[in-house]
């Protein structure tokens, strides 16, 4: 058996089990499990099927096992702002409901109304920015709807936070992750005690928020018979973005990130909290990140888009076309001129992704696409434009000129994106690791275990380890 590290890295679309190891100052990955994942309507909502997640979990340690590795850590991140509530037995109370389910519709002005708590003082409180599926109005739209669920609550877990508590029993909220209920303070770093009780929210659920780095403990009995080994479950950035930031190999101080996968994320690690009414009227968020850093950036729709559009295709034609299909239908309309903004609430959800693309271009009495290709082009143009505003937004903000872009995730990937991403700012692109999030996780355990000193060292081992694409403006 080979003793190494384990990534459990969940995202909208899919869940990966990665063995992470150093051989010779370099890092090595391995894929030793792949599953599945997406929403499903149940009793009128959008949910996760978090039973099946956790099997799947479980399924994935095992399969590590018997490809014949013995990890010694397990780290676990998915995305953020989605909860289970358990009960005093420790059982879940209700449904995993997903982010994009139309629950929190309004709430934001129901809570200036009936609690006179306007965004700009929730944004001055919190510095989290303004999404309609912010934990918070997820949980006020659960204290409208299904109060006795909130009643017999006695614990809240965000979806890594269950995870791990399914596999070691212990019950704990990481701050990435936690930081984006909007329920934390920006200063504080902790529950916000004043706001929870002006929202009537039940203060005794909140666990003691962790930081990443901590051991939670040990695989339970029945988790280790299952699997065939025991291991430290430990707290990465429980937020995948959180893990991706930290997987940046930036060359300076001046590199802006950008996170790409179902969403992009464009921003700056900051050493302190930016919550002044400029940075509210941009909307930027500031996320926590590992070591107390603030993740300060702009959420963008990102691959949603175009996820959302070789599904539907699939559904058309019974075959979905592979993203080099897209991609290459794109490049054969790349003079196509129209875009949306991918940030519009309409693109959140829609039945055709491809008819609200057209839709919105009709709205904006611009050219509308009437090919794949056409429809492709101007989902780029579109992902492109809102990169360069918000890197643009940024330099205002943080008063600073940024001289790169560093991309990291599984749009890495995609080159004819990173090149109209080079072209659009005007700053050179760095492309890759594309297992950003995965590798984030593995860098805390990593520096847990002693195998690199700090986040510096990590990152270093980074540039050593994975080819980084370069793209410049043309």
């Amino acid at each position: 058996m080979q003793t190494c590290t384990l990534a459990v890295d969940i995202g909208a679309s899919s869940g990966r089990h990665i063995v992470g190891t150093v051989q010779d100052g370099r890092i090595v990955l391995q894929e030793v499990y792949r599953f599945e994942n997406g929403v499903r309507r149940k009793d009128g909502h959008l949910c996760w099927d978090i039973d099946t997640l956790a099997r799947e979990v479980v399924n994935g340690l095992r399969a590590a096992h018997d490809a014949g590795f013995a990890p010694a850590t397990i780290g676990i991140d998915t995305w953020a702002v989605d909860f289970v509530l358990l009960d005093e037995a420790g059982q879940r109370i209700g449904d995993a409901v997903a982010y994009r389910d139309e629950r929190t519709e309004g709430i934001r002005e129901a809570l200036e109304k009936e609690y006179g708590l306007t965004f700009a003082e929730h944004y001055a409180r919190t510095g989290i920015q303004y999404q309609p599926f912010n934990t918070v109005y997820q949980l006020m739209a659960l204290k409208t709807e299904q109060p006795e669920q909130l009643a017999a609550a006695k614990t809240f877990l965000m979806v890594p936070d269950y995870l791990n508590y399914l596999l070691c029993g212990v019950a704990a909220n990481e701050y990435t992750n936690a930081s984006t209920t909007a329920l934390v303070g920006a200063d504080s770093k902790d529950w916000d005690d004043a706001l929870l009780q002006r929202l009537g929210l039940p203060r005794g659920i909140f666990q003691p928020i962790k930081t990443a780095g901590t051991v939670l403990g040990h695989l339970t009995p029945a988790v280790q018979a299952e699997v065939g080994f025991d291991a430290e479950v430990i707290l990465p950035a429980t937020h995948d973005t959180g893990s991706a930031f930290l997987a940046v190999p930036a060359r300076d101080e001046f590199a802006a990130y950008l996170s790409s996968g179902t969403w992009s994320l464009l921003g700056v690690e900051n050493p302190r909290a930016i919550t002044n009414p400029e940075s509210c009227a941009a909307n930027f968020t500031n996320e926590g990140g590992y070591e107390y850093r603030y993740r300060y950036l702009k959420n963008i729709m990102g691959l949603w888009m175009i996820q959302s559009i070789r599904r539907e295709l699939g559904e058309q034609t019974g075959t979905r076309p592979s993203f080099p299909e897209l991609i290459a239908a794109a490049k054969g309309a790349a003079d196509f001129p129209s875009c949306v903004d991918p940030d519009d609430n309409r693109f959140l959800a829609p039945e055709s992704m491809i008819e609200e693309v057209k839709a919105a271009c009709a709205d904006t009495q611009q050219q509308v696409p009437a090919t794949t290709g056409e429809v492709m082009q101007c989902v780029y143009n579109s992902l492109t434009q809102d990169y360069r505003r918000a890197v643009e937004k940024l330099q205002t903000l943080t008063g600073k000129t940024y001289t790169s872009l560093n991309i990291v995730g599984g749009g890495s990937q995609d080159a004819y994106l990173n090149q109209q991403t080079a072209n659009a700012t005007g700053l050179p692109v760095f492309a890759g690791p594309t297992e950003g999030t995965a590798l984030g996780n593995l860098m805390v355990q990593f520096i847990h275990a002693g195998i690199f000193k700090d986040l510096a060292e990590a990152r270093a081992a980074i540039k050593h380890s994975f080819g980084i694409k370069e793209y410049q403006p043309q």
